[in-house]
């Protein structure tokens, strides 16, 4: 492409970018700043209802507590049940949440209420926090999973403690029952959205109270995810955005576990809708610049159409100029390769045999010759075929060429199966190296020969070496000496390499 055009496009490409990264840096920004604004707000309503929870668990607690000191000291007679019941309902409107109190004795049968309980219903021996507080002696508070209330049909969740005997021995379970719907009355004047949700559970997972709400969902497990299995383990509180198991609507997470209590407060926004506005705007933004973009780009390719009329017959030319640079480039490659190795030719091996036999002499460093003749050829033409012929020898001729790995040494197809290398600055121990690494690769081809009597396609190798005090004349009767050394090799049986006296 022509200098005027290469400038231009230049020109245009960065004026483009420059919009478009500084857009996409403000729309990623605004992105950030409101999923940013949404974690700290959602942090701070965790904290409120967590605080809000604990109270109402706290407060729920001392009224266990009250209870069960008056019913270990004063006993379950008649007269003490009735002012601890008046102990209750003088307090019932300090916890608003409360929707009942209920006191059982050992056997899980009713001893008291704050309401009216009808007496084919009174017995809960075989709920859960009853069963609980019978097997374990302390007398810590249990937080029971959502039940429906026996005296209510509610849903309810319940603290419960255990009071004793003067012995000490079980006597019976006193238990507050929290009103879930008082929960989602407070959760439903936080404004999350429609694709929000407030929800308060165990550590381990178990659903206590959802906004909003699904009868479906209450007792259910949640401990597989993400908040539960992954999150909580590592801090108290933070963030996360995933698909939720419930409805599969993506949100934002803010989840906070409670410093006392066992219980989790998580306030969930739909991600869709909290970016909804800042998607509204990023729309709009976008439409913007790319017309600006379009318009920019428009004025470019006039501006590049005028410039191509004015150089297109200069451009004609560097075309024809670079065709036929890559014609005579073809045309040197064909004429310094052997077409069916790949190897450099006879032509390329003799100039650059000569360059080095002078360079040898000039500097004064060694040259070696190896010549490669594979084994038994003839035979294996007669027998596979000359077609196969030449698949054997472009695979001896890739497996030699990869023996040899300085870029100043060649390997190069001297005439039929014969290959030459050339080794500069290398002396008779070095190409002996090179000889057995050849030997040792075309042995691991172990390409079949049934006409050799190994077996297998193998090749001999002569080496012959001179170090730059010979004369030019010496340095060509390397060439000799090689063929000679590899007409040694052939005689002491094939499959090794021959060394002219060096």
């Amino acid at each position: 492409m022509e200098r005027e055009v290469r400038l231009t496009v230049t020109l245009i490409f960065f004026i483009c970018f420059s919009l478009a990264a500084l857009t996409s840096w403000s729309i990623w920004s605004a992105r950030k700043e409101v999923l940013a604004e949404v974690t700290t707000n959602s942090l701070n309503l965790t904290q409120a209802l967590d605080k809000y929870t604990e109270s109402t668990i706290r407060l729920s607690t001392l009224l266990l507590e009250g209870i069960g000191e008056r019913l270990e000291t004063e006993g379950t007679e008649p007269a003490n049940i009735q002012r601890v019941r008046n102990l209750i309902n003088n307090q019932h409107g300090q916890l608003a949440q409360l929707s009942s109190v209920v006191a059982y004795d050992k056997d899980g049968d009713w001893l008291m209420s704050s309401k009216d309980l009808p007496i084919s219903r009174a017995n809960s021996s075989d709920r859960l926090y009853f069963i609980h507080h019978s097997k374990d002696v302390s007398k810590d508070i249990f937080i029971g999973p959502p039940i429906r209330s026996r005296l209510t049909n509610e849903w309810v969740i319940t603290v419960s403690k255990r009071f004793n005997d003067k012995n000490g021995g079980f006597a019976g379970v006193i238990v507050v029952t929290l009103g879930v719907k008082n929960f989602l009355t407070l959760f439903g004047k936080i404004d999350v959205g429609h694709d929000g949700a407030i929800g308060l559970a165990y550590t381990d997972g178990q659903l206590l109270v959802r906004y909003p709400f699904r009868e479906q969902d209450m007792g259910k497990n949640f401990y597989q995810s993400p908040i539960y299995a992954k999150y909580l383990n590592e801090k108290p509180f933070g963030t996360a955005s995933y698909a939720s198991s419930l409805d599969g609507v993506e949100r934002l997470y803010a989840f906070r576990k409670n410093e006392i209590y066992p219980l989790v407060t998580t306030v969930a926004l739909g991600k869709k809708e909290a970016l909804s506005k800042w998607l509204a705007d990023s729309i709009m933004s976008i439409v913007i610049v790319i017309s600006l973009l379009g318009a920019v780009a428009l004025i470019g390719y006039l501006l590049i159409k005028d410039i191509r009329k004015r150089i297109k017959t200069e451009v004609n030319l560097l075309n024809a100029r670079e065709a036929l640079i890559k014609s005579n480039y073809q045309l040197q490659f064909l004429a310094s390769n052997d077409q069916l190795t790949g190897l450099a030719n006879r032509r390329s091996f003799d100039s650059t045999f000569l360059t080095e036999s002078k360079r040898a002499q000039r500097k004064g460093s060694t040259l070696s010759l190896l010549m490669v003749d594979a084994d038994f050829f003839k035979a294996y033409n007669d027998t596979y075929g000359h077609v196969a012929g030449d698949e054997c020898l472009k695979a001896v001729s890739i497996a030699v060429k990869s023996c040899v790995r300085r870029p100043s040494d060649l390997v190069a197809r001297y005439g039929g199966e014969e290959l030459a290398i050339i080794l500069p600055n290398t002396d008779c121990a070095g190409a002996v190296i090179i000889a057995k690494l050849i030997l040792s690769t075309i042995n691991a081809l172990d390409l079949p020969h049934a006409g050799s009597t190994y077996g297998k396609v193998t090749v001999s190798i002569g080496i012959a070496s001179r170090d730059g005090s010979a004369t030019f004349e010496k340095q060509k009767s390397l060439i000799e000496e090689a063929d000679a050394a590899l007409y040694e090799a052939k005689l002491s049986g094939r499959n090794n390499f021959s060394i002219h006296t060096c």
